[in-house]
């Protein structure tokens, strides 16, 4: 069987575990388990992605010990084969709110350690208008303008929504000024989605899945975007940042004190953009939910509490008016 017949055989399989752009299906071969990846037709691109994945699978191989293995692209239909990496999830073993297994944290501060060492002629170029090597500044405003981007794609349709949330019709102008204040840093590739989703466990390892938004910028970045993403508990948060801090040599976290705020504030504002919409999209189409209907409704109103923080607005949003809101979209 080739991979293109493997491809065939699975493609209309509906057991995919899927993301917001790919669908991954477990198949057998007679050398074992692989997964078949499989873009999303028509996925609302709401992430910065400048690289292939496969081409960052590539680059990271020699020097990221726990990811998967790609085994073959192929480019029409595109599809990818990886390595099947056996384990549990690790957000079905431990979701937000339950510790995490002490060694998944020494295994991502070993991850971002790693990715320090990915030398850059190894990953594909980056676009023309791309940050400079150590621009943290220049960084920091592309990642704002995606986000800007997706609230000016959205604004209109989705006007009714943002305002019963309080996003401001200027949702970044309150961060902007942080963005010349960043350190300048050393850039390094970033995986930019390290989460709970993203990570199988499995005999005492983590490994690391879904490199499709992969970037070249500042390394507090991602230990921002991982931080926000993960929901840690306190004393979790405080020993990745230790290890964090203890595993990279000093030139890639100078100012990470200054600087981590004003990641995790942008993080905040673009979670709560992305995921009114996405979110929305989801109880307007009954489906498929990522989470249960009401844990999606409950994480909605957390997220738009975190937002509005930068946002200067005292007054919470209540579960209560998240699904109303959702439900007045969905009809």
């Amino acid at each position: 069987m080739t991979w293109l017949d493997l491809y065939e055989q699975v493609r209309t399989r509906t057991d995919a575990a899927s993301g917001y752009y790919n669908h991954n299906i477990r198949a057998e071969t007679d050398t074992g388990s692989v997964i078949v990846r499989i873009p999303i037709p028509g996925a609302d691109v709401m992430d910065l992605q400048i690289w292939r994945e496969e081409d960052v699978l590539t680059a990271i191989a020699p020097y990221v010990d726990h990811a998967p293995r790609l085994l073959h692209v192929n480019a029409d239909p595109r599809f990818q084969i990886h390595s099947f990496l056996p384990g549990d999830v690790l957000n079905d073993i431990a979701p937000r709110g339950v510790p995490v297994p002490s060694y998944v944290l020494d295994d991502i501060v070993a991850l971002f350690a790693q990715l320090v060492h990915v030398p850059r002629e190894k990953l594909p170029p980056t676009p023309p208008d791309w940050p400079d090597d150590g621009d943290s500044a220049g960084f920091g405003r592309r990642i704002a303008a995606l986000t800007q981007w997706v609230y000016d794609t959205f604004a209109e349709s989705y006007a009714d929504l943002f305002a019963t949330f309080g996003v401001p019709t200027e949702p970044l102008a309150a961060i902007e000024p942080s963005w010349a204040a960043l350190t300048r840093r050393p850039s390094v590739c970033v995986h930019a989605d390290v989460h709970r989703k993203n990570m199988i466990v499995n005999n005492g390892t983590a490994a690391f899945l879904d490199w499709e938004l992969a970037l070249w910028g500042d390394p507090v970045y991602d230990l921002a975007v991982h931080i926000h993403k993960m929901g840690y508990l306190p004393e979790e948060q405080e020993a990745v940042t230790a290890g964090w801090l203890a595993a990279l040599p000093a030139e890639y976290t100078t100012g990470w004190e200054h600087d981590l705020p004003a990641y995790l504030a942008h993080e905040r504002i673009n979670s709560a953009i992305i995921d009114s919409v996405r979110y929305s999209q989801i109880f307007a189409n009954d489906g498929p939910y990522p989470y249960p209907p009401e844990q999606l409704v409950e994480t909605m109103a957390a997220k738009l509490n975190a937002a509005r923080v930068p946002w200067g607005i005292a007054e919470e949003a209540t579960p209560d008016e998240v699904r109303a809101a959702f439900a007045e979209r969905a009809r």
